[in-house]
């Protein structure tokens, strides 16, 4: 389905690309400065944010917040789990079932010692830990969890978040 647009005759690969990096790259434009800034009519941009959203490419716009600024309060862990796959569903339905879960923010099917890796959040530890052992692992087919509380964020999707002040006492390491 991702690739389906490439059969359509309209299709501009250098628009979608142009589009997508600018999105990608940046805070939200709207389509008016989108177009000034790829040098595009803005009906071509605004067709081509019509048809990514059509095609569930561009599935929504998520602000890079810093946690320690931003939420207080907030709890986050990293949750590694085994399922045991089902017989015609594999992980996928499993998986799905728990992605809905709203304390889930994200959800991976991963190689290695363990299937599943889930971002969970929540208001306390005991709101987490609580969701992790009453709603997670009483799910028919999780064979164990693993939970890692996240303390502190240095990067977040490409952003460092230390600002110079917060490393101003500390030594100075090369990385």
């Amino acid at each position: 389905m991702l690739f389906a647009f490439l059969e359509n005759p309209t299709f501009n690969p250098d628009t979608m690309s142009s589009v997508l990096q600018l999105l990608l790259q940046g805070e939200r434009l709207d389509t008016a400065q989108m177009a000034q800034v790829l040098g595009l009519p803005e009906s071509e941009v605004d067709a081509e944010l019509t048809r990514l959203k059509a095609e569930e490419i561009l599935l929504g716009w998520r602000p890079v917040l810093n946690p320690e600024r931003t939420q207080e309060g907030v709890v986050r862990a990293v949750i590694e789990v085994k399922i045991s796959p089902e017989r015609d569903g594999g992980f996928d339905r499993l998986a799905s079932r728990i992605a809905g879960f709203d304390a889930v923010e994200s959800c991976y099917l991963m190689s290695g010692a363990y299937d599943l890796l889930v971002f969970a959040v929540g208001n306390d530890l005991r709101e987490v830990a609580t969701f992790v052992s009453e709603r997670l692992a009483s799910v028919e087919g999780v064979l164990s969890t693993a939970t890692h509380f996240m303390l502190r964020a240095y990067k977040e999707q490409g952003h460092l978040l230390l600002s110079p002040i917060d490393g101003e006492d500390k030594p100075a390491v090369s990385p």
